[in-house]
């Protein structure tokens, strides 16, 4: 979709329109939001960032999904002057000086990381003034990167049905934190197997129940009571194996700073454990014994033995989606269409 196609249907008087949800855990699927609670979004996150009639604010993400739709309307509700450029991994690689600084920009965290590579494209990403980072999650390495930049960089939380973020957290500073903040008129809490349920009025008319696992907690900042929650996992990537709970995200932080190549920690129906945890590698072949066995030393070294992976398997890449972030349900599907190595 362009962005001439996406403010025809904008302005298009109908009091809803049509977006798809990302996939990552399944084929997107369709979701009819009105665009009084887009508007209602596009407030909360300004407001938040301090965002003001004349700030400017990059395009760089895709017209097709919430993400991108957002920031067009964040430019229509507060005023902003949108800059759009192509949705590409080096957003930042065409544009002028004279664009610089910028006060709002939206990122996946592949641009981020790719903008990071390039000198110049490192110093414009360093004027951004509210740099926000969604659609994936932020390993310790890109924060790492990003915890001496001058201005704000924020993580954020939310997903297609809260109609984009609805917390966010600092990355640098002195302000950086591991708990997103919520955003006023947002009211959280946790359902007995403690995923995270959002009650926000205003995006939704409903409570929404989360597949997140989360901890919530309360903090003063003056007389005002503020309260903050951080993600443990998904529900659906936690592995049962052997009686013993593995959540997948956790097993990938811990090996992220140990592997050289792109990975992705999965899972497998097994006769023995009821499922097995597997570590699936990016790779142009099949793993040699002596790839396999440096992983399984890696892991060995790194991880609690219910967590180490019982297979290591290759494939030509890492499934994705479009928004980037892991496409777990393929991922599966994938490894049990795969020759299991012997044990």
């Amino acid at each position: 979709m362009t962005l001439e196609e996406f403010l025809a249907e904008w302005r298009n008087g109908d009091e809803r329109l049509l977006v798809h949800t990302s996939g990552s855990t399944g084929k997107p699927k369709p979701l009819w939001v009105e665009k009084r609670r887009m508007e209602a979004s596009a407030r909360m996150t300004c407001d938040f960032l301090g965002l003001q009639e004349g700030d400017s604010a990059l395009l760089c993400l895709p017209l097709d999904y919430i993400a991108g739709k957002m920031v067009v309307v964040r430019s229509q509700v507060r005023n902003l002057q949108l800059i759009a450029v192509e949705p590409t991994g080096h957003p930042l690689s065409t544009l002028s000086a004279s664009n610089f600084p910028l006060s709002f920009a939206a990122m996946v965290p592949m641009q981020v990381w790719n903008s990071l590579q390039v000198p110049e494209e490192r110093e414009r990403l360093r004027q951004i003034r509210h740099l926000i980072i969604g659609g994936g999650a932020v390993d310790d390495a890109l924060a790492e990167e990003l915890k001496d930049f001058p201005h704000a960089v924020w993580s954020t939380y939310g997903m297609t049905e809260t109609l984009s973020h609805i917390a966010l957290r600092r990355l640098n500073g002195q302000e950086r934190s591991d708990w997103y903040t919520p955003f006023s008129g947002v009211e959280l809490s946790l359902n007995e197997e403690g995923c995270l349920v959002i009650d926000a009025p205003a995006l939704n008319a409903g409570t929404l129940v989360t597949n997140d696992l989360a901890e919530l907690r309360k903090r003063k900042e003056g007389d005002t009571v503020v309260q903050e929650f951080r993600i443990l996992g998904r529900r659906d990537n936690v592995i049962c194996t052997g009686g013993v709970k593995v959540q997948a995200e956790e097993v990938e932080r811990k090996l992220r700073p140990l592997l050289d190549r792109p990975f992705l920690i999965s899972k497998r129906k097994d006769e023995k454990f009821g499922e097995a945890v597997v570590l699936l590698v990016a790779s142009p072949g099949p793993l040699s014994s002596e790839e396999t066995e440096k992983y399984k030393v890696l892991c060995a070294s790194t991880l609690q033995k219910f967590e180490r992976p019982r297979f290591f398997l290759a494939v030509d890449e890492i499934p994705m989606t479009e928004t980037g972030k892991p496409a777990r349900a393929l991922a599966e599907q994938l490894i049990s269409r795969l020759s299991l190595p012997s044990e």
